[in-house]
């Protein structure tokens, strides 16, 4: 797995232990600028081998290049079979025992697949363990055609090692150079996102995000630092976080589902140190087959959006020609 992080000390540790007893091999990590305790928490896997520290000091992240730089080192150093470019803020799950089952069975005509991002809500009282608090996750019956939301659905790439793969920009949803045929329309991986946990956690992710990118395009990054400058530090959290009231009127209505995957994984971690993974439940699968669906049907938006994008940069060509 590779991994840019920045800060990340309150999910950072559980990422790493689910991880490596859910069948990742190694980590190689791109440490920017962390200036809490994730370096130590780094430091201390890196002494039991399963972790590789790189260090950046650069003003603005540079995250398609680091990610491909990481991914090339994990194929031609360390031999890597597969790789899973992620954040620190997911969890993938695989369709299987583990995910070096689950990859294993991939047929060698295909060197890409995608695991389904799966967005999990947190809920006001942001008191204890975000593990055991956010266990209700968005369940779209429709694309969020909206591209200022942080909650799109989206997919992101795990793929064969290769030395020549070159991640795309903007955060490893898509892989080139490989040769190799991608695996579409079904997914293998689950990828369990937590990207908000706390109110002060929300706030200092969106703080880094604007001061971190030299070039920000995302409008949810825009209204969190306008609300900002304009004093409502908090307005992004009061957004997104549910009180119980919402949460259950949502898991009624079927617009959330319980999902307590997570929760049970690193229970069984605490009783046992043994495979966190498990296998899928079928209402999971139902759930994620309907998501899957939602997401190809989402794709057609945003390639329109695209066409519409790439027809007005056209006119405005031909009309100063």
């Amino acid at each position: 797995m590779t991994l840019v992080v920045r800060d990340e000390e309150d999910i950072l540790g559980e990422h790493l232990e689910y991880h490596l007893n859910a069948g990742v091999d190694l980590v190689i990590v791109t440490d920017h600028r962390s200036r809490d305790g994730t370096s130590d928490i780094l430091a201390s896997y890196a002494r039991e081998g399963v972790v590789v520290m790189l260090r950046e000091e650069a003003e603005y992240a540079q995250q398609a290049a680091w990610q491909t730089h990481m991914a090339r080192l994990a194929s031609s150093e360390h031999a890597a079979d597969w790789v899973i470019n992620g954040d620190a803020d997911e969890f993938w799950w695989p369709r299987g025992s583990s995910l070096k089952e689950t990859l294993h069975a991939i047929p060698s005509s295909y060197g890409v697949v995608y695991g389904l991002q799966h967005n999990f809500i947190p809920p006001r009282d942001d008191d204890g363990w975000f593990i055991d608090r956010m266990t209700a996750r968005l369940a779209l019956a429709a694309p969020i055609n909206d591209p200022a939301t942080p909650f799109r659905l989206v997919v992101k790439v795990a793929h064969r090692g290769n030395p020549r793969v070159e991640i795309q920009k903007g955060g490893g949803h898509q892989v080139f150079g490989l040769g190799d045929g991608v695996l579409r329309t079904w997914y293998p991986l689950d990828v369990l996102h937590f990207p908000f946990r706390s109110r002060t956690q929300s706030m200092d992710k969106y703080r880094k995000a604007w001061t971190g990118w030299e070039h920000n395009l995302r409008a949810d990054l825009a209204r969190a630092r306008q609300a900002s400058d304009e004093g409502r530090h908090g307005a992004m959290w009061d957004r997104i976080a549910l009180d119980n009231v919402a949460v259950q009127r949502g898991l009624r209505e079927g617009w959330l589902v319980l999902d307590v995957r997570l929760r049970d994984a690193f229970e069984r971690l605490r009783r046992a140190r043994g495979d966190p993974a498990g296998r899928t439940h079928q209402a999971e699968l139902s759930c994620d087959m309907s998501e899957s669906a939602v997401f190809e049907e989402a794709d057609v938006i945003r390639l329109q959006r695209w066409t519409d994008e790439i027809h007005r940069r056209v006119n405005s060509l031909e009309d100063g020609l």
